[in-house]
């Protein structure tokens, strides 16, 4: 009994699956804040581009 606790306190499998999802969590919060930051400048591109697109439809 105790080499099985002895053997499954050194194993390390399974290890970077959390590593890996530690990064993908700090990538994401880094994508999330950027956009934040950007969302402003986009929501005024994104109008333009509708305003524009509204005045090119002709009326039916």
């Amino acid at each position: 009994m105790k080499n099985q606790i002895i053997r499954f306190m050194k194993d390390e499998e399974g290890a970077t699956a959390i590593e890996y999802g530690l990064i993908a969590g700090l990538v994401s919060i880094a994508i999330i804040g950027g956009l934040v930051l950007i969302s402003p400048q986009l929501n005024r591109i994104f109008r333009a581009v509708a305003t524009a697109l509204t005045g090119a439809v002709a009326p039916t």
